[in-house]
């Protein structure tokens, strides 16, 4: 199981039902685009810090994104 695959896909639909872009979420969360990018694309490793600044940007918890 790819847990970055996984965060990433979560990221991409929490976002998508919420009608953000990546750049709006990224701005809410306090992080680069790219990096945003990179997370959703499950090319980066997100921390538990980042993860929790995704989460609180998507009004969700961080349990919702590591859902498989």
């Amino acid at each position: 199981m790819d847990w970055r695959a996984i965060v990433g896909r979560n990221v991409r639909q929490l976002r998508q039902a919420k009608g953000l872009t990546q750049e709006q979420l990224a701005f809410e969360a306090g992080l680069d685009l790219t990096y945003v990018g990179g997370i959703e694309r499950g090319k980066r490793n997100p921390s538990l810090l980042v993860m929790v600044a995704l989460a609180k940007a998507l009004g969700a918890d961080v349990a919702a994104l590591v859902r498989e």
